[in-house]
C-alpha cells in the first residue's frame, strides 16, 4: 500500500537535476526493438551491397581447395598453414559485414542515449536474487508488453512470410531440377524481398515499442511534491537559513557603513525619513556617498553623524534624490552636481564662520 501511495503521490514532471541523476546511474530509456531494427537493417545492407563480393570470395577459396586437395600436404607445418590462409580468406570476406553490424548495433543505442558509464548496474542487489521480486517482474506491466509484443511480432511476421513466400511456390519447387549456380541470384533476391518487409514491419514496432519505454522511464522519474521542495532546498538552499544568511549580510553591510559616516563632509537629511552621508576632499571629481538609509538607519546616520561632528543639512527633495541615484561608495550622478556642491559650498562657509 505504502509503494501505491508513492506512486500516486508522483505526479509532478521530473526536473533537468533529476532525469541528469538518472542518467548518470544508467537508467535510460531503452528499446530493445530499436537495437533490432537497426541490426537487421543492417543485415539488410549487408546483403544488399556485400552478398555478391563475399560468395565469389568464398566461391574461389573454397574451389581451389577442392580443385586442389590432392596436392595438400598435411603433415608438420603445411596443415597450421592451411588454416591460417583459409582464417585470412574468411575474415577478408566478413571484415566489412561484420564492421557495418556492429555500427547498427552501436547507433541502436545512440539514437536513444549518449554513452553513460556506470558500474551501479554491477553492485549486488537483493532484488536482483529475491524470488517474491523476479515474480512480480515476471507479471509486470513491462512483462505483459513484451509478451504481447513478442506474440503480435510472431504473427506479423509469420503472415509477411507466408504472403510473400506462397507465390513463388511453384518455382521453389522446381530449384530442385535447377542449375546450382543459378540458385544462389533467386535465393538473394528471395531473401532482399523477406528482409525489406522484415525491416518495415520492425521499423513501426520499434517506434511504438521506444514510445511505450519512454513514457514508462518518464512515468518512473515524476516526483512528488515533497521531492520537489526536497530538491530545490538542495540546489537553492533552504529558505530559513538564505533568510538568516541575508539578514547577516545585511547587518555586516550596515556596520561597515556607519563606521564611514565619520568620513562624511555632509550629511542631508529629508529631515527623519532619509539620510544621505556625503564625502568629498580636495582633488575629488565628485563627493561620494559613504552611507544612505530611511527611517531608523537614517535616524542611525544622524545620530552617528551628530557623535562626531558630521554637519547636517535639511533638504527634502535633494535627500530623496540622492537616495534614488546613489549607491554606496559611489560618486553622485552629474545632474546632482550643482545642488551637492551648493549645500558643500554652505558647510565648509559654516566651518570657517565657526574657527573665525
Amino acid at each position: 500500500m505504502a509503494d501505491e501511495s508513492d506512486s500516486t503521490d508522483k505526479t509532478e514532471d521530473p526536473t533537468q537535476k533529476k532525469l541528469d541523476d538518472a542518467l548518470q546511474r544508467g537508467d535510460v530509456v531503452k528499446s530493445q526493438e530499436v537495437n533490432n531494427w537497426f541490426i537487421v537493417a543492417g543485415g539488410t545492407l549487408v546483403l544488399m551491397s556485400f552478398a555478391g563480393s563475399m560468395s565469389e570470395g568464398l566461391t574461389a577459396t573454397l574451389r581451389g581447395l577442392v580443385a586442389n586437395s590432392y596436392r595438400i600436404s598435411l603433415d608438420g607445418p603445411a596443415l597450421p598453414g592451411l588454416f591460417q590462409k583459409i582464417g585470412l580468406e574468411l575474415i577478408g570476406a566478413l571484415a566489412m559485414p561484420f564492421l557495418v553490424l556492429t555500427i547498427a548495433a552501436l547507433v541502436g543505442n545512440l539514437v536513444q542515449h549518449r554513452l553513460v558509464w556506470t558500474t551501479e548496474g554491477l553492485s549486488p542487489k537483493f532484488s536482483k536474487v529475491s524470488p517474491l521480486a523476479g515474480f512480480k517482474r515476471l507479471f509486470s506491466k513491462q512483462s505483459l508488453a513484451n509478451f504481447a509484443k513478442g506474440i503480435a511480432k510472431l504473427l506479423l511476421l509469420g503472415s509477411i512470410m507466408v504472403a510473400l513466400m506462397w507465390p513463388e511456390q511453384d518455382r521453389m519447387e522446381g530449384l530442385i531440377f535447377t542449375d546450382p549456380m543459378a540458385l544462389l541470384p533467386f535465393t538473394q533476391v528471395l531473401a532482399l524481398k523477406l528482409m525489406g518487409a522484415v525491416v518495415a514491419l520492425l521499423g513501426v514496432v520499434a517506434a511504438a515499442d521506444y514510445f511505450f519505454q519512454y513514457r514508462s522511464w518518464f512515468g518512473k522519474q515524476k516526483m512528488s511534491l515533497q521531492e520537489l521542495k526536497e530538491e530545490f532546498k538542495q540546489s537553492e538552499g533552504d529558505p530559513t537559513i538564505k533568510g538568516k544568511l541575508r539578514n547577516l549580510r545585511q547587518q555586516r553591510s550596515r556596520k561597515r557603513m556607519m563606521a564611514a559616516v565619520p568620513k562624511a563632509s555632509v550629511i542631508i537629511t529629508n529631515p527623519t525619513h532619509y539620510a544621505i552621508a556625503l564625502q568629498y576632499e580636495r582633488g575629488m571629481e565628485a563627493p561620494i556617498c559613504v552611507a544612505k538609509g530611511m527611517d531608523a538607519i537614517a535616524l542611525k546616520i544622524r545620530e552617528v553623524g551628530g557623535q562626531h561632528g558630521i554637519p547636517i543639512v535639511e533638504n527634502p527633495p535633494l535627500a530623496r534624490a540622492l537616495h534614488a541615484t546613489v549607491e554606496i561608495d559611489e560618486p553622485i550622478p552629474a545632474e546632482h552636481y550643482k545642488a551637492v556642491a551648493e549645500v558643500i559650498s554652505y558647510v565648509m562657509k559654516l566651518r570657517r564662520a565657526v574657527h573665525r
